[in-house]
């Protein structure tokens, strides 16, 4: 495995434990107004699921370009983490192809102030990574003001600690 395809899986189990541990919120729970950067842990993950479609979208070299912020918000935990499923699942397979190629190959982001600007594919993909474990340690703090204690999505990398529920993201041993 790439480091790349190793982060990506590592985001697909965080998302995926942190989406457990949200599942016995009510949706009043889940938008209710909580301590953070968004108002509540729906705006958290909304956010977290939007920004990953924006860029899986340039990794793509698609055309979505900003329209990907062009949709209501989703509110159901339920619902959200099922897309965002999906969204992890083709990062992670975006990452399994990586060669040094396409690391090195810049993609056009849409931006507000310039709609052409270029970004070089490692660091955008470092970049992404960053700003899911920001939002993630957001959504913590919100969870924990829910009265769910927040789950640990650290136990991933080493063989010593991993936990349980990471394995299935991991290959056989060689």
């Amino acid at each position: 495995m790439t480091p790349y395809r190793e982060m990506a899986l590592n985001n697909a189990w965080a998302n995926a434990t942190l989406y457990a541990a949200m599942s016995p919120l009510s949706q009043a729970d889940f938008t209710a107004p909580r301590p953070g950067f968004f108002p509540s842990l729906a705006a958290t993950m909304d956010h977290i699921y939007a920004v990953d479609l924006y860029y899986i979208d340039a990794l793509e070299q698609g055309a979505l370009g900003r329209s990907v912020y062009d949709r209501a918000p989703v509110t159901s935990v339920a619902e959200l983490g099922g897309l965002q499923s999906r969204a992890d699942l083709r990062l992670a397979r975006f990452c399994s192809a990586l060669t040094p190629d396409i690391l090195a190959r810049r993609v056009r982001t849409e931006r507000a102030h310039d709609p052409e600007v270029t970004e070089r594919t490692d660091m955008l993909l470092l970049h992404l990574f960053q700003h899911q474990v920001h939002h993630r340690g957001q959504a913590h703090v919100q969870l924990q003001d829910a009265g769910i204690a927040p789950p640990q999505l650290d136990e991933f990398f080493l063989d010593d600690d991993r936990a349980a529920t990471a394995r299935p993201y991991w290959p056989e041993p060689s």
